[in-house]
């Protein structure tokens, strides 16, 4: 899973920088906007899985608990 989650992130990254080369290109708008709109939703799904809750348990840590039993 945590292999999963550096790919997402690695994506992200990518997204930014093609978004970035976009617009320079001169690229109508819409099109870097929705590839930034993409890696921040990306950044946000990682963040929700890894972030722990108020009992200090993270998402990814309990779904890592079920598979292992």
């Amino acid at each position: 899973m945590n292999a999963v989650l550096s790919i997402i992130m690695l994506a992200a990254g990518a997204l930014v920088v093609g978004a970035y080369v976009l617009w320079r290109r001169g690229v109508p708008a819409k099109q870097p906007l929705l590839m930034l709109l993409l890696a921040a939703i990306a950044v946000a799904n990682v963040l929700i899985w890894t972030l722990p809750d108020a009992s200090g348990d993270a998402p990814l840590d309990q779904v890592e608990e079920l598979v292992s039993d």
